[in-house]
């Protein structure tokens, strides 16, 4: 379990731009790592046009925008074209970045159980520190949530 202190843990995933991603190539910049369920879906696409709305405003702080889920390297360059997303989505098919920053949660759609990303964002500070952590995320406002914490918490 990772708690806000703590030095998040470096891992290194496929991007949608098909080169391999290190969060440790991020050093000096902070960092919004948010988890997402799976492309093309409402709530992801929201999220998704809703960070890229504010990417500028992220830019200004110091601050890039990295999502994670566990769709592929290609579902994800299609998800970005779509849309036009500005950032990085890492493929973490594997589920290993997830496991470490335990955002798979057991949830029940339609009468069945199963294992899915629990909607959850880490801010990360230049020096590699967790500063804030949003979990059971709800879309709506949550871009701006996490803007206005950057913008009173890091520079």
């Amino acid at each position: 379990m990772i708690n806000e202190g703590d030095i998040a843990p470096d891992f290194t995933l496929l991007s949608s731009n098909g080169t391999e991603v290190s969060l440790s190539d991020f050093r000096g910049k902070n960092v919004v790592l948010y988890f997402y369920p799976k492309d093309n879906t409402p709530g992801c696409t929201t999220e998704a046009c809703d960070f890229r709305d504010a990417y500028d405003k992220f830019s200004s702080l110091n601050a890039v925008i990295i999502g994670v889920s566990r769709d592929s390297e290609a579902s994800h360059r299609k998800f970005v074209d779509k849309y036009d997303l500005p950032f990085l989505l890492l493929s973490d098919t594997k589920e290993t970045v997830c496991k470490q920053y335990d955002v798979l949660k057991e949830k029940k759609m339609f009468g069945k159980t199963g294992v899915g990303i629990e909607r959850s964002t880490f801010i990360i500070d230049k020096d590699g520190k967790v500063v804030k952590i949003y979990r059971k995320v709800k879309v709506k406002d949550h871009v701006e949530e996490a803007l206005s914490f950057i913008k009173e918490n890091l520079r």
